[in-house]
């Protein structure tokens, strides 16, 4: 899809200006959208904006001295202050994985968020794996410089095990070394306790997004084999209607078609179609009603409204709910460039 054929206005433009506000839409729209290489002039100083300038200041500035932020310990709660949100959030924005304070964060979480398995736990333990946290936080690290790390390399290791099933016994089998616990993950593919046990696709979509991070040339089969499994399970259903299956509900959740930013456990339209076009299926015609979807909420300006928001619960504010939003069309004229 040409993103200047389906677009009703020069977002690009609007997206490149410099912004103390929010630095990380230059940075990411000359690196991703225009495909500068690191090395450009103007990619280093939009990256060391976003150090300098807006949200990821007043992040680190809240770093408590030993890395984490909050809480000592696997940093989930309190949501959306504790570590794992915080890093989650640096990296959404841009943030430069070279920085002592950042590479901080990093190492404490790699240290005290994983649990005995290898894989990131709300609660250090195998009773607190659940993909959406697996997946951001190792997308985060991904972004933020650590792949090819041991600590993060095995959690991803566990990562696609736990979706495929290898080498894990059922919840039920309590005497076994390795098991799914009914607190968490609890089956292979997606099911989650969350979702009463039933295939989370938000999970999903978290779990997509870290593998579709490594690159294809370092993936194991056991991710490949993950990957292939989450595909396939959204694609299952229609992306634009998101009709997956609802624990305890009888119709999709809202939050599926409120496009905001940053994006945590909770995933819309535009993640998966982020996901799914990172994977190689951006002109998959499964995927039209949901490009359909998107360009449906440009306004007259090609800019996409922030929909959804954490405002008043982060560390920092980020734009106005309802108003046009750099972020949501960032993430927008992403998944076009690949569509």
């Amino acid at each position: 899809m040409n993103d200047q054929t389906v677009l009703k206005g020069d977002a690009l433009s609007w997206l490149l200006e410099p912004d103390p506000a929010n630095p990380g839409v230059r940075y990411f729209s000359l690196t991703e959208l225009l495909e500068r290489p690191s090395d450009d002039p103007e990619v280093t100083a939009a990256q060391q904006a976003v150090m300098d300038s807006g949200p990821v200041p007043a992040i680190l500035a809240a770093q408590m001295a030993a890395g984490y932020w909050v809480n000592p310990g696997p940093g989930y709660y309190p949501k959306y202050q504790s570590t794992v949100w915080s890093l989650s959030f640096l990296a959404q924005l841009g943030a430069d994985g070279r920085d002592p304070r950042v590479r901080a964060g990093g190492e404490y979480v790699l240290d005290h968020g994983r649990c005995r398995y290898g894989g990131f736990s709300a609660d250090g333990k195998a009773t607190g794996l659940i993909h959406c946290l697996q997946g951001n936080l190792g997308a985060a690290l991904i972004d933020l410089g650590w792949l090819g790390d041991e600590r993060l390399d095995e959690a991803l290791a566990w990562l696609a095990r736990s979706i495929t099933g290898e080498g894990i016994a059922l919840a039920e089998e309590k005497d076994t070394a390795v098991r799914y616990y009914r607190s968490g993950n609890s089956a292979p593919g997606f099911a989650c306790s969350a979702n009463n046990h039933l295939p989370c696709a938000w999970g999903a979509v978290k779990a997509m997004l870290a593998l579709s991070k490594v690159p294809a040339t370092a993936r194991t089969p056991a991710m490949q084999a993950a990957i292939e499994t989450g595909v396939e399970f959204l694609f299952a259903h229609d992306p634009a209607v998101a009709d997956y299956p609802m624990g305890f509900a009888e119709k999709p959740s809202r939050s599926w078609f409120q496009f905001g930013f940053p994006v945590f456990y909770v995933t819309d339209v535009l993640q998966n179609l982020e996901v799914l076009t990172r994977l190689g299926y951006g002109r998959d015609p499964r995927l039209k009603p949901a490009l359909e979807l998107l360009l449906s909420k440009q306004d007259a300006q090609g800019r996409w409204k922030m929909e959804y928001s954490y405002n008043g619960k982060t560390w920092v504010d980020v734009e106005q709910k309802g108003k046009p939003g750099k972020w949501v069309t960032l993430r927008a004229l992403r998944v076009l460039k690949r569509s």
